[in-house]
């Protein structure tokens, strides 16, 4: 079993795994056909010493989430809604990431304290304005959550997304990666990003409550410079809970994240399995680490991205700028380089 604790995120009709220096992608191709790329993580400041010290490693696990996440998460939309490989700048990445940030914190923090102070403003217990805020917060998440998963394309990522927590779960306890062994798993896992999200919506009320009463422009500017500190200590919660997670008093902490995941997970089909499992093998593999003995291969040599044609060779061929793409076939058991105990490094969100 691998030294290192992988992570994941649901795409559109696909799953990427997160390793120690690198992701794999696979993607369920509208022929039917799973296809997969690698990508490094092993340059720039990740690889430095700094990135793995307590409250920065959460911060770049969030920012390489943030960032590498939504340029697959933009790739597999346009590969599940035509098919082609489409190119997409890094500034096309940027700025909507910059939408959507914006938008989640007007929404998630701003607004909340906006309404609370509109509501019970002039409630002279600070703490009351607080709580208010806070439900609010809650609500706003919860609602938000529940509004989305009856969207069939987002079901459809839900389950996705139970795929790969139960293949994580299948990794960890050392069994075979087949669509079986997968399957006996459950949807929830203790390092879900969903479970990081309600950590920080709890941490967030603690922390603005020790804020307390400012001046309007104060009590905004808060909200904003606080969430990447709230953020730094609530991964670190929630690394310690999942190794702690047989724990009753840390199980019970963190139960109402494996509650708000019965919304953001489904279970899977058994050809979304596969395409978990594609990508997992592929980010073990692009670490170094032995595939699970026993694991069945699954057909992943893919016709082209463009139109498939007889006889066209059959490579995957998902372009994305510094990514690794091969076609290579690796069997259940290959290793790569011997790897290294890096427990100290900080395990990506799932």
């Amino acid at each position: 079993m691998p030294k290192y604790n992988y992570g994941g995120q649901a795409l559109i009709e696909g799953v990427l795994m997160r390793g120690r220096n690198a992701i794999a992608v696979a993607l369920r191709h509208p022929d039917g056909q799973i296809v997969w790329a690698t990508e490094r993580l092993d340059s720039g400041f990740h690889g430095t010493r700094t990135s793995r010290l307590p409250f920065v490693r959460g911060l770049v696990v969030l920012y390489e989430t943030l960032i590498v996440g939504t340029r697959w998460l933009v790739r597999s939309a346009s590969v599940a809604a035509s098919g082609e490989g489409i190119e997409i700048g890094r500034g096309a990445v940027a700025l909507m990431l910059a939408i959507t940030l914006t938008i989640g914190i007007g929404v998630f923090f701003v607004v909340p304290l906006l309404f609370a102070s509109a509501t019970v403003g002039n409630v002279q217990n600070g703490l009351v304005q607080h709580l208010v805020e806070g439900l609010i917060r809650v609500g706003l998440f919860m609602g938000y959550l529940i509004l989305i998963s009856f969207a069939p394309d987002i079901r459809r990522v839900f389950q996705y997304h139970g795929a790969e927590h139960m293949t994580i779960h299948a990794l960890e306890a050392g069994d075979p990666l087949t669509t079986d062994e997968v399957r006996k798993y459950p949807t929830a896992h203790q390092r879900c990003g969903t479970e990081f999200l309600v950590v920080v919506i709890a941490l967030s009320i603690v922390a603005f409550a020790l804020v307390g009463r400012q001046s309007a422009l104060v009590m905004v500017g808060s909200r904003i410079v606080l969430i990447p500190i709230i953020a730094s200590v609530g991964y670190e919660i929630l690394r310690a809970g999942a190794h702690y997670r047989r724990n009753p008093l840390v199980h019970a902490i963190l139960l109402p994240g494996l509650w708000v995941q019965m919304i953001t997970t489904k279970r899977p089909t058994d050809d979304m399995i596969q395409v978990a499992i594609v990508s997992m093998e592929e980010a073990l593999v692009a670490d170094g680490e032995a595939i699970p003995t026993g694991s069945a291969p699954i057909d992943r040599e893919p016709m082209p991205l463009g139109a498939a044609r007889p006889g066209a060779p059959k490579v995957a061929t998902v372009p994305v700028p510094g990514a690794t793409i091969t076609s290579e076939n690796r069997g259940p058991g290959q290793a790569g380089a011997q790897p290294t105990d890096e427990s100290n490094e900080a395990p990506p969100l799932s």
